[in-house]
């Protein structure tokens, strides 16, 4: 009988944040996966192993913590004023389905790194020692992301965090433009089967994000994954959060579509401090901290706050009368994100020009390991 025949990708395994990812060299994938399409979707749901309808891992990466598997593809950048191009695919476990329309902050700070270690970044941009300034264009919502990297002796390190800034962060949304709020207002009413009206800031820096104050709906703001995940329940209460959210930002028309994206819009839902217990067993105190966050990824309850999402949070946060600066007490040029997983400091450069609320950067500081690198296996789709 005919065996089926694998094929080797080269391929690298990173951590950035709280994230992980498989990473590629464009130039890497093969040939009819280098452009997008079916190809490209099928090669990377092959990597991953989905569908995974049972969600049991057992011919994938990695184990998910929520419903999808990152993975990024790299290649060096023709646009003026960038070094390299990064497109992020979030693979769902649970489908045959490569959602296209999102970033990951963590993975891009990674993603900084993979260029330098992968040779896209010309080695005469590469100083013995010293910090480069990876600047990545972020496909995926056609935005800059600048990678401070440490180097010695060439090679980037990862014993030192890395700096992120988001340049003008604020996405283009369609039916609504590139406003920061894209209904004009800093706080909309939701109106929310099951709940009613609901206090809620849409925002579309980072990645297009819906906010409440989870103390509105009868949470507490920090709760664990298993609360959530575990309680189909809240989790058809957030959807349908999202829903009405992602109509009202006019990203879908009807909200009955909103499932066509399982990525964009995230909900956030934030409350005021509080101590809580991370996921690691670490005690965060409310002192430490100038508000709690969590989000819902993939239609599940995140083990962390991704930056693109902390981009959005550092922007709200300074403005003052959203939901996330009532949260935090305040509007903030930084605020302390208390999350599932730790937390995260992030910094805002919002600033009111014309009427408009405009967002010039979000600052944050990321840190970044290789985990493993090599070849996956993958059929062989050509016999």
């Amino acid at each position: 009988m005919a065996h089926a025949p694998q094929i080797r990708i080269p391929a690298v395994y990173m951590r950035g944040g709280t994230s992980k990812g498989v990473f590629f060299r464009l130039q890497d994938l093969p040939e009819a996966a280098q452009v997008p399409g079916e190809a490209r979707d099928n090669f990377l749901l092959s990597v991953i192993g989905s569908p995974d309808p049972d969600a049991r891992h057992g011919d994938d990466m990695r184990g998910a913590t929520s419903g999808a598997i990152e993975t990024v593809i790299v290649s060096r950048s023709a646009r003026p004023g960038h070094d390299v191009d990064c497109l992020f695919g979030q693979v769902h476990v649970g489908a045959s389905f490569v959602d296209w329309s999102g970033d990951c902050g963590n993975l891009s700070a990674a993603a900084g790194a993979f260029a330098i270690g992968s040779g896209l970044i010309h080695r005469e941009r590469l100083p013995r020692s010293g910090i480069v300034n990876v600047r990545i264009w972020q496909a995926n919502i056609g935005k800059t992301i600048v990678v401070r990297i440490p180097v010695t002796h060439g090679q980037a390190q990862e014993t030192d965090d890395v700096e992120l800034e988001f340049i003008d962060p604020v996405v283009e949304v369609k039916g609504s433009g590139s406003a920061m709020f894209p209904t004009g207002k800093l706080v909309d009413e939701l109106d929310v089967p099951g709940i009613g009206s609901l206090p809620a800031t849409l925002v579309n820096a980072g990645v297009p994000t819906i906010f409440v104050n989870v103390t509105d709906i009868g949470y507490t703001g920090t709760e664990v994954q298993e609360a959530i995940n575990d309680d189909p329940k809240a989790l058809a209460l957030f959807e349908s959060v999202r829903a009405e959210g992602a109509a009202r930002m006019g990203l879908i028309a009807p909200a009955e579509e909103v499932a066509s994206s399982k990525h964009a819009p995230i909900v956030a839902f934030v409350a005021a401090p509080a101590d809580y217990v991370s996921s690691s067993g670490q005690r965060i105190a409310a002192g430490d901290i100038d508000l709690v966050a969590r989000i819902l990824s993939m239609g599940k309850l995140h083990h962390a706050v991704m930056d693109t999402v902390a981009a959005a949070i550092g922007s709200a946060a300074a403005i003052h009368g959203t939901v996330v600066s009532q949260a935090a007490n305040g509007d903030k040029r930084e605020v302390r994100i208390g999350h599932p997983s730790g937390t995260l400091l992030v910094g805002g450069d919002v600033r009111r020009i014309g009427g408009e609320w405009i967002v010039i950067k979000t600052m944050m500081r990321q840190s970044v390991r290789v985990l493993m690198e090599g070849h996956v296996g993958v059929p062989d789709q050509t016999v």
